[in-house]
């Protein structure tokens, strides 16, 4: 590191648990945000200031005038543009010092795979079920960590899934495709409480540095949930359904380093 960026830094510097060659090591990674929405726009500009060395973002949509009361990477002026652009200029004004990949479409398949080999860890703050399966599925196969991240009304969620062995999966958690309850709904169908959704965006920035520098209780293999009405934090412990599509027995052959657990709460 040179002069600016120990300035820079000198925050985490002075941390024993970071130091200089943590603050090296995020230099040196990166990390896959699917999503600059709510979840997405608080998690990526931490990692930004935080020194993350490549992020890249991926949003396929444009600002909406109602985005800006929740996504904060965005502003009033930014309305009508692609997410990922406004995003970029955000990001860049916090931090010149990393690089930033901005893709302005959904990922699939080939895609998707092609970006998650090269990411250090992967980012779901998407808005759908299809993507976070999807998603999930890739993660499982090429052993990369996810931190999934949920908001609705007053409260939020934060999962993170390490993908190594004996850990759980997305998909042991909602092993239903077409998930029921509130887990479904939407912020466009049942609203929400502004700063909840940066209080979790802020966590899974916070997850992801400390699964970066291996530092603290990494919550891979428990669901952290938030709420915001009654101010509580609520954990449950994981672990892997014997019986799940993606991450069971039945895969052992494809993930060799995987084993058959159960899952309980």
């Amino acid at each position: 590191m040179d002069e600016e960026q120990i300035e820079r830094y000198c925050r985490h510097i002075l941390l024993p648990e970071v130091d200089i060659i943590g603050q090296e090591k995020l230099l040196q990674s990166r990390i896959l945000i699917i999503g600059m929405g709510g979840l997405g726009a608080p998690a990526a500009m931490y990692l930004a200031s935080s020194g993350v060395g490549k992020l890249t973002i991926c949003d396929d949509d444009q600002v909406e005038l109602n985005n800006v009361q929740r996504q904060i990477i965005h502003t009033t002026h930014d309305i009508g543009r692609d997410k990922v652009d406004s995003a970029l200029d955000t990001l860049k004004a916090l931090n010149p010092d990393i690089t930033i990949n901005p893709i302005n479409r959904r990922l699939h398949q080939t895609l998707l795979s092609d970006q998650v080999s090269q990411a250090d860890a992967v980012i779901d703050a998407s808005d759908n079920f299809a993507t976070r399966f999807e998603l999930n599925k890739v993660c499982v196969k090429q052993r990369t960590a996810l931190i999934s991240g949920a908001v609705v009304r007053f409260s939020g969620q934060v999962i993170v899934f390490r993908n190594d062995r004996g850990s759980p999966c997305y998909r042991c958690l909602y092993p239903d495709n077409t998930p029921k309850g509130d887990t479904q709904e939407s912020c466009h169908e049942a609203g929400i409480l502004a700063p909840v959704a940066g209080i979790i965006g802020a966590t899974i920035a916070t997850e992801t540095l400390k699964l970066i520098l291996d530092i603290g209780a990494i919550r891979g293999s428990h669901l952290l949930r938030y709420d915001a009405k009654h101010a509580q934090w609520h954990s449950t412990r994981l672990i892997r359904d014997p019986e799940c599509p993606v991450c069971s027995k039945n895969m052992v052959d494809r993930l060799p380093h995987l084993t058959k657990t159960g899952i309980s709460a």
